[in-house]
Parts: structure tokens; sequence; C-alpha cells
């Protein structure tokens, strides 16, 4: 079993849109990035979505999320796991959103990428004052089989937001 600790948000004053995984997996916790791992069709969508070709430097790809008024966080701080698996996910400790959406008040909608993430914020997480609106999105994850077109065309409630 590993001990897994969260990244930082990406976000910025410009956000409108947060983008909630659950906890990174272990090719994302090695390199330090969001969506690391290859086979993950994150970065895919998104550069579908936008009609943009990502480049392949990480850094750029942040920028454009937030150029995008996209933020990109998880909602699991910490937890111990074997593996990459959501469903190998134990003892979740959840990060502190009501302090993010306090200091970003611009965020009207968070999408969830993937069940996991959904279910641990709504079963945890207790809003004082703003909750955007909460939409689930299916897993970008490899380990979620839908094809790519199915994901995508869900995936597209961000651009229609």
């Amino acid at each position: 079993m590993n001990n897994c600790t969260f990244f930082a948000p990406v976000i910025d004053d410009n956000s409108k849109i947060l983008i909630l995984g659950s906890m990174p997996g272990i090719i994302s916790l090695e390199k330090n990035q969001y969506y690391a791992n290859k086979r993950n069709q994150f970065w895919k969508i998104i550069s579908h979505l936008y009609d943009d070709k990502l480049p392949d430097n990480y850094e750029l790809r942040i920028n454009f999320l937030l150029k995008h008024g996209i933020g990109l966080w998880d909602v699991i701080k910490t937890c111990e796991r074997k593996g990459s698996l959501d469903s190998d996910i134990k003892t979740p400790v959840i990060n502190d959103f009501n302090n993010i959406f306090r200091k970003y008040p611009g965020i009207k909608k968070v999408f969830f990428n993937g069940g996991k993430a959904y279910e641990v914020f709504r079963k945890i997480f207790i809003s004082e004052r703003h909750c955007p609106e909460l939409i689930r999105l299916p897993s970008t994850s490899p380990a979620h089989a839908v094809k790519f077109e199915e994901k995508l065309n869900d995936w597209k409630k961000i651009i229609e937001s």
C-alpha cells in the first residue's frame, strides 16, 4: 500500500470551471504532472474540445487550461492505495474546497473526471456558503473502457457551459 499525496491546484482568478479528478495515478505522481499517463485520454479530450493541438510541454498545457478559464485539481488530498486504480483507494482525506470556493468565487461549475471523484466529493464535502453546479463526467482513465467518441461527447458539456 502506497501513501499518495496531492498536487497543488491549477487555478487562477480567471477560472470559471474546475475539473476534479480523484487522485493522481502512479505515473502522474512520479512525473509530478496531472494526467501524465499517455493512455489517459484527458489531454486528448481537451484538445478535441477546443479544436486545438496541445503542445507536449506540460507547462504550456497548463497555461492552455488557464487561458480557457479551466482549473484543475483532485478531490482527495491524501489516501492509501496499491497501484493506480480508484477502486483501491483507502482512507481518503478530501482537499479544502470551502477555502477554494471562497478564494475563487468565479468558479461556476465543477466537472468530475469519473465516478470516484464525484462520489468522494459528495460524501465528504459540506459547503459553508458557496457550491457551484456539480457535473459528473466519465473517467478519462484507460481503466474506464468506453469508446473515445462516447467520452468526448459527454465531455462536450464543458464547452457548452
